[in-house]
């Protein structure tokens, strides 16, 4: 212990100190550097800087590098550029002592790092390639001194995960396919900022319906950049396509599905199928992608919403992730992907596994729309049935009230239940919509929901919202004392006769492309297809699976102020709905 004070009192005014992880454990390096990038994001005449905390063994072997990229770090701290910052999250304590380096940058723009934020542009994914560079000896840095910075310690391997944005980070530069990052573990993240802001053609509701690529930058920039950075600011808001919410080029350099064909580095997908602020299709589109090119990959689905496994499921996710990063960043072979491909939390928040995800086995089951059958308001069966149904403004109504009393006609809702089911039915996967319209309006929302019918418990998990998921210490006492970031949600369960298992919007004027509208015809009628979002789910035999549809659901999506008024005729036989089933179970 007397070397390493001598040491950290040397070099600490240059931003590199030495002290023990913990009173056990060796001790380790940390020191700030400063990595030169390739853009200059706020037009200053300088190539952006991004900061960098490190923390590594004090040892003479090269180590891989588990990396947290945030642009979450200085928000509400105090900067001081030539310390290490401190590592808050549990990363250092686990990593560290098992061989590992960890590495918390900063996203340009944010905290101490020059440039400015552009949420999810092409200057995001920029700064992950300039550390990953640094750390690949392909970029230069440098301490606040000036002293060139090399990282003359590092395999080049490095392994990125995070929660929220932080999540969104490791997506960004696995399909940027950035040489070194060897895998990923995306938490709550996003794959597409496009379907962030909007559900296929229609913006959600509230900060997302204006500028809201503008209203996130904002929130992230730091103080020192932020009048350098309207300018970048006043561009978003220009090219953010508002007036339409189609998907423009804006938006295609925000989305990271279609350049899935260069993932090379493997992918862990954690995120809970009651997340919506980050929904679910950012995980099942971007997971089918994957799937699509035969990436290799684990997922973990969770009953809850915006949170991170480490304060519900703490040790099974260490242990996981202990194996996940020694098998792909040190080459061991530990058994981890002979392991089931994915784990799903069961509502009592029990788990189980499977190999696969969609679960094996599974095949759409396609079923209609039809008339008031068996004393409710609209059927749903496997044979197609006749006629029109009348379906106007839903007046603001609750979700709950558009799920309640599926016995009653009413026009504010349409409601389309099954029999009961003669077995339990397996859903897993994505559940597609297509609804026949004749419409009074060009521009006509809809929203679909898929409703388990049936008495049952619903268990309600409180959320954290993405600041609180980045900030909140992790340190190895809040592990053991259970607060912090390892603090539990909490959990409450209320009985229910209805569970809205998964929805999904569509401006039934973008039904052709969501790159471009095409009003519906008002002197005919369209078919309009739209998607819901991804839902594992087991629907107990007994119980009726339902389709309920909506106008403008304010609660989930902007209000079309150009729909008001809206009345619209859903025909019945061309309208139906296709259900990723275990088994393909035909419901008569």
């Amino acid at each position: 212990m007397r070397r390493v004070n001598v040491v950290a009192a040397i070099l600490l005014a240059t931003g590199t100190v030495i002290t023990p992880v913990s009173n056990a454990a060796p001790a380790a390096v940390t020191e700030t550097v400063y990595v030169e990038s390739t853009i200059d994001s706020d037009a200053d005449g300088k190539l952006d800087r991004i900061a960098a905390d490190v923390m590594r063994p004090d040892t003479a072997e090269k180590v891989p590098i588990v990396m947290e990229a945030s642009p979450y770090y200085g928000l509400g701290a105090e900067m001081v550029s030539n310390v290490p910052r401190g590592f808050k999250r549990w990363y250092d304590e686990y990593f560290v002592p098992r061989g590992y380096a960890v590495v918390e940058m900063e996203m340009q723009g944010t905290s101490r790092s020059s440039g400015c934020p552009t949420t999810g542009g092409p200057e995001d994914t920029a700064s992950v390639r300039a550390v990953v560079d640094w750390l690949n000896g392909r970029a230069k840095a440098f301490y606040a001194d000036g002293r060139p910075a090399v990282a003359s310690w590092s395999t080049g391997n490095v392994g990125m995960l995070g929660v929220s944005y932080n999540g969104t980070l490791p997506n960004a530069a696995a399909a940027a396919a950035i040489p070194g990052v060897k895998t990923i573990v995306p938490i709550a993240a996003i794959s597409s900022w496009y379907e962030y802001s909007r559900d296929q053609g229609i913006a959600y509701r509230g900060a997302h319906s204006k500028d809201y690529p503008t209203y996130l930058a904002n929130y992230v920039v730091s103080a020192a950049q932020k009048a350098r950075c309207k300018p970048v600011m006043d561009r978003l808001a220009r090219e953010d396509g508002d007036e339409s919410y189609d998907y423009t080029s804006f938006w295609k350099a925000r989305d990271y599905r279609p350049t899935a064909s260069k993932v090379s580095a493997s992918v862990f997908v954690v995120h809970g199928q009651s997340d919506w602020n980050v929904k679910p299709s950012q995980f099942g589109r971007w997971w089918q992608s994957l799937a699509d090119r035969g990436v290799a990959r684990k997922i973990w689905l969770h009953r809850g919403g915006h949170l991170d496994p480490i304060s519900f499921r703490q040790a099974e996710w260490q242990r996981v992730m202990g194996l996940w990063m020694d098998h792909w960043l040190k080459g061991v072979d530990n058994g981890i992907m002979r392991e089931p491909q994915a784990d799903v939390q069961k509502p009592d928040g029990s788990w189980e596994q499977h190999a696969a995800w969609p679960q094996p086995g599974v095949a759409d089951t396609k079923l209609y729309f039809g008339p008031a059958a068996g004393g409710f308001a609209g059927s749903l069966t496997s044979v197609p049935g006749a006629g029109t149904q009348r379906l106007g403004d839903n007046a603001n109504l609750s979700e709950s009230a558009m799920m309640a009393n599926p016995e009653l006609t009413d026009s504010r809702r349409l409601v389309y239940v099954t029999a009961p089911l003669k077995q339990a039915a397996r859903l897993s996967g994505e559940v597609r919509v297509t609804a026949r319209v004749s419409s009074n309006r060009p521009s006509t929302p809809l929203t679909a929901l898929l409703v388990d019918y049936g008495p049952s418990t619903q268990a309600v998990l409180t959320d954290r919202s993405p600041i609180q998921l980045s900030t909140e210490t992790c340190t190895r006492t809040d592990l053991r004392d259970r607060t912090g970031c390892a603090r539990p949600p909490d959990v409450s369960v209320q009985a229910v006769t209805a569970t809205m298992l998964t929805r999904g919007s569509i401006d039934a004027k973008n039904r052709q492309s969501l790159e471009s509208s095409v009003p519906l015809p008002t002197n005919g009628s369209a078919d309009v297809s739209w998607r819901l979002h991804a839902r594992d789910a087991l629907i107990p035999a007994g119980h009726r699976i339902g389709i309920v549809i909506v106008t403008n659901h304010s609660g989930y999506v902007a209000t079309d102020t150009g729909a008001a008024g809206i009345s619209l005729d859903v025909s019945l036989g061309a309208s139906s709905v296709v259900l990723p089933i275990v088994g393909g179970v035909v419901i008569t």
